[in-house]
């Protein structure tokens, strides 16, 4: 069993910056990749960044968002710049693992809101 933990969310007014953090743990051989998703209010889900062996990031947030991953920790980070308001989400951790077998793996969450 895998489990992945969020923290780092909050409230933060536009221009400001935050850093999420994910830790994965459990039955774990190796991490393919991490990345990070988010869902605002009535609309789907949808890719912030990735990195495995390559980065990929949503064009919505080149230039402010960094990923990053210690793979000794098994932890990937999201360090946030610039928020706008539209950045205000839910923002989950998402992992493709090999345990016993290989899978995809989600975080419950954090909540990230961007507001004066």
């Amino acid at each position: 069993q895998v489990q992945l933990v969020e923290s780092g969310g909050g409230l933060v007014q536009p221009g400001g910056s935050l850093r999420l953090s994910c830790a994965a743990s459990g039955s774990i051989f190796s991490i393919y990749v991490m990345g990070w998703y988010r869902q605002a209010p009535g609309k789907q889900r949808e890719l912030v960044a990735t990195i495995g062996g390559i980065t990929n990031y949503a064009d919505s947030v080149k230039g402010r968002f960094t990923i990053s991953r210690d793979n000794a920790k098994n932890t990937v980070y999201l360090q946030m710049n610039s928020l706008k308001p539209e950045d205000t989400a839910v923002y989950y951790c998402n992992a493709e693992v090999q345990s016993d077998y290989r899978g995809r793996y989600w975080g419950q969450g954090t909540q990230v809101t961007v507001s004066s």
